[in-house]
This record gives C-alpha cells, structure tokens and sequence, in this order.
C-alpha cells in the first residue's frame, strides 16, 4: 500500500497524520466521476469519516476545517472529503445531486467508489466508515441512506434531513446520528421554503419519524436522554443491529465543537463498531 510505503520511508506529516501521496489540498485524489482529499492518522487499516461539504463548497475547504479533522485524526480515524459535482443547468458551484428527479451524477455510486480507491490506495477499513455532511451534505447523506442503507456503516449528517414531499418509505436498517443546531436558520428544524415556493426543506422531526419506522423503533416517544456540555441528546430503542440518536446545540448553521469526538464516541458504542 502507499501508505504503508511512506510510513516506511518516514514521510510523516508534522501534524497528526500520514502524508498521503495525493489528496491534499492542491492534489486532489482523481477517479472516474469525480476526486476526493484525504488525510490519515498514525494507524494501520483505520476506520474512516467520509465528510460532504455544503452546497457552493469542497472538498478541500472542508478539510481545513481543522477543529473536526484533527479530532477525527486524534482518535485514529481517517478523513475524506469529497468534491461535489456540478448539477445540470447551475453554475453556482459545486453540490450534490440528492434532490428526486435532478438530474446528474450517481451521487451513492460515486461516493462508493470513492471509499473503494481509498481502500485500495491507503488500506483505509471497509468495514467501519461513516459517511457525514453538512448542509446540503447532509441531505445527500439521508437520502443516500435511505436508498441504500447498506452502503455505510453508519450515517452522521448534520444541519440536513429532508426536502418537501418526504420520502414515503425507506429501506433500513440504519445506524443514525443527527446532529442540528437549536437556532439554525438556514436549515431550521421545521423546514423552510425556497426558490419562491420551488423547494421546500422538510421538517426535521418528521424525518426522524421516517427514520424510527425504518429502524421498528419499539415507540415513537425516546428510550432515553442525555446531555453532554452543550449537545443534548435523546435517542429511540430500535434493536441491536440499528440505532437512531437526534442531537441538538445551541448554535446555528454550522458544524459544532466537539463534534469529532460526538461521533467517535456514539460509534464506538454501537455493538459490532
């Protein structure tokens, strides 16, 4: 492997990762269909975050978020960050073709395939990859959960559910964690209308009741409530081979502190993870 090859020779960042041989910031990772960056830490086979910008974003500007990827990297996670594509008929930057009846890229078989090049390129894990996104990145993450459950191994968006009509049904199972701001005003909990009456951002809460029909949780109302510092957490009882937790901070549009070590520690805490 590449990296393995660089570890060897020493060619270690000075940060809390291994330099990989493309990926960064200038050098994309190109594949059919589209390019990725990708940093990794001081591991064998580690787990890995795939990360989705939001729209009018990329890959490269999410990855210097470094609050997040650093925290990701601390805990032995590799992190990608793919770039988004141009949807037909925008020029306002790059995002993802989640929207039913858009036409553009394959969104879930490119980012498959992105996690396979990583996999073969940098002896990332398979089995243990989490695939998040802000904003429109996190619209994109459910609707891709919601057509194939099975791609990842869990799905942690934040400030992202649904647009207006909701899906009617979903396949499942699937292991979510929701992450949102209380006062978001750019995607708020109920949802919101745009492009004068064109698109309508779905209600929160009523993506979480998908996803509870999804998952059999065994009742509508939470198994359990917890708070840590600012995130205040509840969660459902859907059976040990699903999970369903909501998240909420009191910021607004934005990817929280902290947030690295939130999914980490949910994750490691599913049976199996």
């Amino acid at each position: 492997m590449i990296r393995r090859f660089l570890m060897g020779l020493g060619l270690i960042a000075a940060g809390q990762g291994v330099q990989a041989a493309c990926g960064g910031p200038e050098d994309a990772c190109e594949i059919e269909g589209g390019s990725y960056h990708i940093e990794l830490p001081r591991a064998e086979t580690p787990p890995l975050v795939v990360f989705l910008h939001g729209y009018g974003g990329n890959g490269a500007a999410t990855m210097r978020n470094r609050a997040m990827v650093d925290g990701l990297l601390g805990r032995g996670y590799a992190v990608m960050a793919p770039n988004g594509s141009q949807r037909i008929g925008s020029n306002r930057g790059l995002s993802w073709n989640f929207y039913p009846g858009w036409e553009g890229r394959d969104e879930t078989g490119f980012l498959k395939s992105v996690v396979a090049d990583a996999v073969d390129r940098f002896g990332v894990d398979e089995g243990r990859v989490m695939l998040g996104g802000f904003s429109a990145g996190g619209f994109m993450v459910n609707y891709l959960a919601c057509a194939a459950p099975e791609a990842f191994s869990a799905y942690v968006p934040v400030s992202g559910g649904f647009w207006r009509p909701q899906p009617t049904e979903c396949n499942g199972p699937i292991r979510m964690l929701h992450t949102h701001g209380w006062t978001d005003n750019v995607v708020p909990l109920e949802g919101r209308v745009l492009g004068g009456g064109r698109f309508v951002q779905g209600d929160i809460f009523a993506g979480l009741e998908i996803w509870r029909n999804v998952n059999e949780c065994t009742d509508h109302k939470p198994a359990g409530f917890s708070r840590n510092g600012d995130f205040m957490h509840r969660r459902w009882s859907c059976g040990a081979d699903r999970a369903l937790e909501f998240v909420l901070f009191p910021g607004g549009h934005q990817v929280p502190k902290g947030w690295a070590d939130l999914v980490v520690d949910w994750f490691e805490g599913l049976p199996g993870s």
